[in-house]
């Protein structure tokens, strides 16, 4: 049985709700859970991020986000470079990615729009299928 590595986050301060910016304004996000799948524009690779955004009175307060790899039947981890081993650009990609993984949950609960999500130096491929697997949730959200 494979365990998937997920990567949560959630505001902790007891009432504090972040200001809703960009993409949408207060209350248009219906309150409750949504997930979003997305492999963005990479659709010949087998990589699918996963995001479940929790939402609390028109604000985003929880977000939980992994990437699997689909053809290993794997997560997409801080050991996923074992893959590529001996290729030392794809090693220092997948480092890269797995930091971009594990910080654009908080730089959305900050923004409250993907669109101000930026990529981290090297990780745009994980950035770009977490905006898609957000704006998919969304969508739900706001009862596209």
């Amino acid at each position: 049985m494979n365990v998937q590595q997920t990567t949560h986050h959630e505001n902790h301060i007891a009432g504090f709700r972040p200001a809703v910016l960009g993409l949408f304004s207060r209350g248009s996000l219906q309150d409750g859970t949504y997930h979003g799948l997305s492999r963005a524009m990479y659709t010949d690779e087998p990589y699918y991020g996963h995001v479940t955004l929790s939402i609390e009175d028109g604000a985003i307060v929880r977000v939980d986000f992994f990437i699997r790899d689909s053809a290993r039947q794997v997560g997409f981890d801080g050991t996923y470079e074992k893959y590529f081993e001996g290729n030392d650009l794809y090693m220092q990609q997948c480092r890269n990615d797995w930091q971009g993984v594990q910080s654009y949950p908080d730089s959305l609960l900050k923004y409250q729009d993907p669109g101000k999500v930026d990529a981290r130096s090297g990780a745009t491929w994980s950035c770009n299928i977490f905006k898609g697997a957000v704006e998919d949730a969304l969508a739900q959200a706001r009862g596209e």
